[in-house]
């Protein structure tokens, strides 16, 4: 630990004494963006396994969450979105990955739930599908709703863009997507970024998510990708152009 004793000189060293076989973590991070790949690779490393990860997707084949799936150390995820990873599809259809599907908006609820010390809430979104059943369900002002429990993590890992020595975190654009909630909802969070300044020279406006969330810190270099791209063809009467999406 360096300086503030928020600070670790590394992902390794941040997670020291806190990884346990069969925990459930919750990840920020959507698609390939904000997510917290130094610490995904230190768990790599560290072997731990039988993990429940909360995150919306798992990453892509070979890089962020996908490596723990390649790894087998996830045994189940909670997520809403299962695109775009052909291993995560292959592990769930073969029996070998339980998987908790949430709407995107209810895995967000659940995980801000978990961090304001709300243990559950009724929603509308889901009822009649199989996202209700087994649920409880609740009539108010003549609409049902199904119960969904906070979640609460024992460890939650996320990726800012610059934090202070205090640990308070600004997020860079759409990379905020699910950090804060995810940060908010463990009893211990992890927040890589890719500088650390002195506390105090933030704007306290910019903060979006306070210190007091944040118990540990590590300052790292990040691989910078982007979603796949795809090209369609548009053609009209008269001309004949390529277009990128």
């Amino acid at each position: 630990m360096t300086g503030s004793n928020k600070i670790y000189p590394s992902a390794d060293a941040a997670l020291d004494g806190l990884l346990t076989d069969g925990m459930l973590i919750a990840a920020g991070g959507f698609g390939l963006c904000g997510i917290p790949e130094l610490l995904i690779e230190a768990i790599l490393r560290a072997g731990t396994k039988d993990l429940t990860v909360a995150s919306n997707n798992c990453g892509v084949d070979g890089f962020g969450l996908g490596k723990l799936l390649d790894s087998r150390q996830i045994r189940k995820m909670i997520s809403s979105y299962v695109g775009e990873n052909a291993e995560f599809m292959r592990q769930y259809l073969s029996g070998e990955l339980e998987l908790e599907f949430n709407p995107q908006g209810t895995l967000a609820e659940r995980m801000r739930a978990g961090g304001a010390g709300i243990p559950g809430f009724y929603t509308r979104t889901g009822v009649g599908t199989v996202i209700a059943e087994g649920k409880d369900h609740k009539d108010f002002d003549g609409q049902t709703y199904i119960l969904e429990r906070g979640i609460v993590a024992d460890l939650s890992i996320v990726k800012g863009w610059k934090a202070d020595e205090s640990g308070n975190v600004v997020f860079r654009k759409t990379a905020r997507n699910f950090n804060v909630p995810a940060a908010k909802c463990g009893r211990v969070c992890i927040c890589e970024v890719e500088e650390i300044v002195p506390t105090g020279s933030l704007d306290a406006d910019a903060i979006h998510l306070p210190g007091i969330y944040v118990h540990r810190l590590v300052q790292g270099q990040h691989e910078k990708r982007i979603e796949q791209r795809t090209t369609r063809s548009r053609v009209s009467d008269t001309t004949s152009k390529k277009e990128t999406v």
